[in-house]
């Protein structure tokens, strides 16, 4: 039996600490006494603390201090507008720590991918820390980058909707210590590393690297769309119905019998699930610990019970009511199974959400039904890339063909390494849905930008946008983000419209609210309009209004402003009720404007 050394190490540390503190209580009556016990308190927690993970020297931002002594708001650079008739979208210039606080203001649980390429962190002046290269020779350069990455992915995971996903382009220098630090930050998420060749061969100390990663970090239930370089072979459209990534105790809804007819094969019903029973009192015991009774099946009749392929007990796909439902619209398929030591006789499959979309549009032919069962047949079906590979190999992924690219558009070399748009076409697609907003707070050359308007464009029906984050470094925002979307969407015709916000920020240290008040409500427009994707100054139909005096001049001149139908007030300002009836006359939707942009400020 193996011995925990540094178990039994600490345990003779806490008990000597422990002797220590009761000599202290007993002996010493100072006024010292209460702070010296503080301390002691402070080391037999650090000593109990984490023993097994990611460890890391802690760092603090010249940022940090930045955001402790000022609070950041957003000034737009007009002349930066571009209008193309499409659906807003937004560049934020500034240290990208200070961009996502803002959009905690704005945008809390209400993004559905963000999309990074950090610094890889190689030593070679690619990662900058407090104005300062980190060198290969510095020794806290892993704990610098970590602490740097920490900080901005747990604000991150703030922004993130319920379904929502994060996927980090990585180089080998940080990949092993960034799995682990976003398996600590994300508990409740999936954390998946694919490896990407991207070059024809960059050597190093002996070997020649072809690849970088992306991690994926998504929902534990994730269902990625399909990927275009993936599948491509005929295939059955059905999948099974069985889900292993759930139990009994986590979904009992899912958990019930399906009863099959011994002659027929067919589905002739279900029995009560988990959760029923447990509603109805039939069974009181912890739903870990329910068995399943395959002698429930009436007579000609066999039960089906949710097990695994590997004989794990998990739920079914469906819940009852939509099992049957779809069975009689020819979408669920039964058939023998293969496995003789499957305790289950009969195999259940099912058509996913994306199929049955396919046979509702027409691209996927039914051509029957089976004979004397109601399960549809179907022409041609081939895969399309239903789950994403851990590999991909693509030439069309190169870091070369990103560099081509941008180089054609802008002129010049301006940006190293840019990630190519087939493949962030490629990431979006497979994790985002049409109408996605998508956040990229290392924006540098704007690729997720560039992707996002080239899928809108192939799908008419798509109105993803994009918030892309960046500070203006050598002019990276001004002169390579914008101008590579600017000169993308003249070139291409792609219906997107952008306002370019630069982050300013207002010293709040040792002043009350009120002193700086006025000069906050002046940028409240930006916030707004970053919430809400749009743009007061090009629509009339609607309308900011921050104070009585602006409330009083707009209903003085209702009717030459009949044309607003919406307006943004703020908290401050107070409508009469002769005003209020105006705006019902007039039929003008009022949303006052949340306080919680600078509630923190307000003491």
């Amino acid at each position: 039996m193996s011995t925990n050394v540094s178990k039994e190490k600490r345990e003779d540390l806490i008990e000597k600490i422990g002797h220590i503190k009761s000599y202290i209580e007993e002996n010493l009556q100072d006024e010292n006494t209460k702070q010296l016990l503080s301390y002691i308190a402070e080391i037999q927690k650090d000593i109990r603390g984490k023993k097994y993970g990611l460890v890391f020297e802690e760092h603090k931002e010249g940022t940090d201090i930045v955001l402790e002594e000022n609070t950041t708001v957003l000034k737009e650079e007009t002349d930066l507008f571009i209008n193309n008739k499409g659906k807003m979208n937004f560049l934020l210039e500034g240290d990208n720590l200070a961009s996502l606080e803002i959009l905690t203001k704005t945008h809390k649980e209400s993004i559905d991918l963000i999309y990074i390429d950090p610094p890889y962190n190689t030593g070679n002046k690619d990662f900058i820390y407090d104005d300062d290269f980190v060198d290969k020779d510095d020794g806290f350069k892993h704990s610098k980058w970590l602490s740097f990455m920490e900080k901005r992915l747990k604000i991150a995971s703030k922004l993130l909707s319920q379904d929502g996903s994060i996927v980090i382009s990585i180089g080998h220098q940080e990949v092993h210590n960034l799995v682990l630090l976003c398996k600590e930050l994300f508990l409740n998420k999936q954390v998946a590393c694919v490896t990407i060749q991207t070059s024809g061969g960059k050597p190093s100390g002996g070997f020649n690297y072809l690849h970088e990663y992306l991690i994926f970090i998504t929902p534990v239930d994730f269902e990625p769309n399909p990927v275009t370089f993936a599948g491509g072979k005929e295939r059955s459209p059905f999948e099974g119905l069985t889900l292993s990534t759930f139990d009994k105790s986590q979904r009992p809804n899912q958990v019930y019998p399906i009863f099959i007819d011994k002659k027929t094969h067919h589905i002739v019903g279900t029995g009560l699930s988990l959760a029923e029973r447990e509603r109805n009192g039939s069974y009181t015991g912890e739903l870990s610990e329910f068995d399943y009774d395959y002698t429930e099946a009436p007579e000609g009749t066999v039960a089906l019970w949710p097990i695994s392929s590997r004989g794990g007990e998990c739920v079914w796909r469906l819940i009852s009511t939509r099992l049957m439902n779809d069975w009689n619209k020819g979408y669920i398929k039964v058939s023998k199974n293969r496995s003789k030591k499957h305790p289950n006789k009969y195999s259940v499959q099912y058509l996913p959400e994306g199929v049955i979309k396919k046979i509702d549009s027409g691209l996927l032919e039914v051509v029957g039904t089976e004979k004397g069962a109601p399960t549809l047949l179907f022409g041609e079906n081939k895969t399309v890339g239903s789950d994403i590979p851990t590999i991909w190999t693509e030439k069309e992924f190169y870091t070369t063909k990103g560099t081509t690219l941008l180089k054609n558009l802008l002129g010049a070399k301006k940006f190293p390494y840019p990630k190519p748009v087939e493949l962030m076409s490629e990431i979006l697609r497979a994790t985002s849905k049409p109408d996605s907003i998508i956040l990229d707070f290392f924006a540098g050359s704007g690729t997720t930008g560039h992707a996002v308007m080239e899928l809108n464009k192939l799908d008419d029906q798509s109105q993803r946008s994009f918030i892309l984050c960046t500070n203006n470094q050598n002019g990276i925002c001004r002169e390579v983000t914008y101008e590579r979307l600017k000169k993308a969407s003249d070139i291409n015709a792609y219906d997107m419209s952008l306002k370019y916000f630069k982050l300013e920020h207002v010293p709040i240290q040792n002043k009350f609210y009120y002193e700086y008040a006025d000069k906050l409500l002046l940028h409240t427009r930006e916030l707004v309009e970053l919430e809400n994707a749009i743009n007061f100054a090009e629509n009339k139909e609607i309308t900011i209004i921050l104070s009585d005096e602006e409330l009083n001049e707009f209903t003085n001149n209702i009717e030459q402003r009949k044309e607003c139908k919406v307006i943004y007030l703020g908290h401050d300002a107070l409508p009469s009720s002769e005003q209020e009836a105006m705006f019902e006359k007039y039929q003008i939707k009022v949303n006052v404007i949340p306080d919680y942009y600078y509630k923190e400020l307000r003491g």
